[in-house]
């Protein structure tokens, strides 16, 4: 099925890469995109995403263009219908919003209700095209919230945000039921992303408070205290790896400098992983030329956290 995607606009690439673990993408523009997606319900996963919907067209963002394109999809419902629209920054639409959606209204034969709507029919406008889809599904951003960090039973400064952690696991390919692992998996914020995906979990780290933790968090699953430059994960065991990589001086490592613990927790991930699957490795500098010693760089993504942190993403296979 062709579903239209209107996407977050908190990262400008990370919500289009995140379209991959659901389909096929074939169009994109600022904050929206087109995939051909074999499983529409699967879009619920989706952390970067505001709206899924059934993709009905396109056209040029004029007024004549859009009035032809709904009187060639002559649209007819006995369900009291919505129209709304959605105008991205620098997108080029000749005419208002309000005057679009009176158009939807206009031109769709069917009950209009503004208060109580059953179905939605939704245009949006970014750069040069206009699209136009009717809305399966919003996705629910609140669900992400009372998983925020701070109200777990165990807390630990500096980790990712659950939407952000949603996402890499989105980009991993993971699907239910696979086994996806975090070498440094700390507090378990990952993995409780991937669980809540139908995966299955593993963790392990070096820091026994770090496991102790853990083990509050994400009770009755497998984790282990053990050095990422020797895990104990038989050969090519593991469908994807997620993870994020330890930083500054105050991170308890056993390898004898950052480096070393990069390139050896590599070569491990390397060696656990599926042959043709994906390991997501996030840091906080460019570690770039030690990953393509061991992966083949597929994507690479960057994230200002604030002022002193910049996350970077690579996605490697």
């Amino acid at each position: 099925m062709k579903l239209l995607f209107e996407l977050s606009g908190e990262h400008p690439d990370l919500p289009v890469a995140e379209l991959e673990c659901v389909g096929t993408v074939l169009d994109r523009r600022i904050q929206v995109a087109v995939a051909e997606c074999p499983d529409p319900g699967a879009a619920r996963r989706l952390a970067l995403t505001h709206v899924v919907m059934e993709y009905l067209g396109e056209c040029e963002p004029t007024h004549d263009a859009f009035v032809s394109l709904l009187r060639d999809l002559a649209i007819q419902t006995e369900k009291p219908f919505a129209g709304r629209v959605k105008m991205i920054q620098g997108s080029r639409m000749d005419v208002a919003r309000l005057e679009v959606e009176r158009l939807i209204g206009s031109l769709i034969v069917g009950p209009v209700s503004l208060r109580e709507p059953v179905e939605e029919y939704r245009a949006v406008v970014s750069e040069d095209r206009c699209y136009f889809g009717r809305v399966i599904m919003q996705i629910d951003r609140g669900a992400f919230d009372v998983r925020n960090p701070m109200r777990r039973p165990f807390f630990h400064p500096g980790v990712m945000m659950p939407r952000m952690a949603r996402a890499l696991v989105n980009i991993s390919l993971a699907a239910p039921g696979d086994w996806v692992y975090d070498p440094f998996c700390g507090t378990g914020g990952i993995l409780l992303e991937a669980r809540e995906i139908g995966a299955r979990i593993l963790g392990s780290d070096f820091d026994p408070a770090m496991v102790a933790g853990y083990r509050q968090n994400l009770p009755n699953s497998d984790v282990l205290i053990a050095d990422a430059t020797a895990v104990p994960v038989c050969d090519h065991a593991i469908d994807a790896v997620v993870t994020d990589l330890p930083y500054g001086q105050s991170v308890r490592i056993r390898a004898e400098s950052m480096d070393r613990l990069y390139d050896g927790s590599l070569a491990e991930i390397r060696r656990i992983l599926k042959p043709g699957r994906r390991a997501i490795v996030v840091t906080h500098r460019d570690i770039t030329d030690i990953a393509a010693r061991h992966f083949t760089v597929l994507q690479e993504h960057e994230q200002r956290v604030h002022k002193s942190l910049t996350r970077r993403i690579l996605v490697l296979a």
